[in-house]
């Protein structure tokens, strides 16, 4: 891995973090570079206006971005940067995450933030989703994606077969 980090993750509370670790999870599986840090749309809004400016200048050139509640982090940062943003939905409310996922999949016109599932689940999508963007100009990130792909594929027929020789018996 480059020591230049190609995804930022970024999170709007520590409570973020076991969820976004899996985003982290699969960005190694595919040998790329990130960093990992903390910044509010709410509680931090100067901090988070110089970490999205910033971003294209350090080289990085994903970002995925959790948070919960009235979940602005994703954004926020969409709107400060020309780099594609994805946004992981947090489950942090009584809502279960309803509330980030419908703030973060009404952005205006003008604005894109890619959206996952909530959770951890949303999370893995996410590295994955930044991956495959890395993938489309780096030929060794795009054959790990080939090879994740098989993996999935060999998996289901092996589940299938477990299914099948046990409904014999």
């Amino acid at each position: 891995m480059s020591d230049t980090p190609l995804v930022s993750i970024v999170m709007g509370s520590d409570s973020d973090l076991e969820i976004m670790n899996e985003a982290a999870k699969a960005l190694e599986g595919f040998g790329i570079a990130y960093e990992i840090d903390i910044t509010s749309a709410h509680r931090s809004p100067a901090r988070t206006s110089e970490y999205s400016r910033a971003l294209v200048s350090r080289g990085v050139k994903v970002v995925i971005a959790g948070a919960g509640g009235a979940a602005h982090l994703a954004g926020v940062i969409a709107a400060e940067t020309t780099l594609p943003v994805i946004a992981v939905p947090i489950p942090s409310t009584a809502l279960l995450g309803l509330d980030s996922l419908l703030a973060m999949v009404q952005m205006p016109a003008g604005i894109p933030c890619a959206t996952v599932a909530i959770g951890k689940p949303g999370a893995t999508n996410a590295g994955i989703l930044a991956a495959q963007i890395i993938g489309t100009h780096d030929a060794g990130v795009a054959k790990k994606l080939v090879a994740h792909k098989e993996k999935l594929a060999k998996g289901v027929e092996e589940k299938s077969k477990k299914l099948k020789e046990s409904a014999k018996k």
